[in-house]
């Protein structure tokens, strides 16, 4: 049974090296859609490390199976071949199940009728979530500053008009000073 939140790809392709960009921009996609943009680095280096290794150790013609596995909490990748010797571990080289090693939380290989499976697990914290709306970074004020105002109109002149028959002064209103801030 698949779990709900179960996240499945799986594609076959020969291992020839014209493939693993492919496979690389592929593989992005799929951790993009599923929102893990933090995981491509780490996960196209340990596919593209497997792919090199099946197209060096048993050709570029050879058949493979990659295979991304999210389901919640673990991002585990796959691919299987039909080399029939599974692969050792040699620090030495800093490629190979080394690498492997060191991109992921736990690895392993396992034989299988057809030839062998190598696999990679990352623990991951939640996804993150959709956007609902856009974020906006909110403006603030740092404490001390007042804000500026808003742009000012300029006020009549205070007294009395300069013509006594023009009609009634106009009062002036408060100066940007006094007024309250809304």
């Amino acid at each position: 049974m698949t779990p709900p939140g179960d996240r499945h790809y799986t594609v076959e392709l020969p291992a020839s090296a014209e493939r693993v960009p492919q496979i690389r921009r592929i593989i992005a996609a799929h951790l993009r859609h599923w929102n893990l943009e933090p995981q491509i680095p780490p996960l196209c280096e340990g596919v593209a490390e497997l792919l090199t290794n099946v197209h060096r150790h048993i050709g570029p013609d050879a058949r493979c199976v990659v295979e991304l596995r999210w389901s919640g909490r673990h991002l585990t990748a796959s691919v299987a071949d039909e080399g029939p010797r599974l692969p050792r571990l040699e620090r030495a080289a800093g490629g190979g199940l080394a690498r492997i090693a060191a991109l992921s939380d736990s690895w392993g290989t396992c034989g299988t009728p057809e030839g062998k499976v190598i696999w990679f697990t990352r623990r991951v914290g939640a996804a993150r979530p959709d956007p609902v709306t856009p974020r906006v970074s909110p403006r603030s004020v740092p404490d001390g500053v007042e804000p500026a105002p808003a742009a000012e109109q300029p006020a009549p002149a205070a007294g009395p008009p300069a013509d006594p028959g023009a009609g009634p002064a106009v009062a002036a209103g408060p100066s940007p000073s006094e007024a309250s801030l809304v």
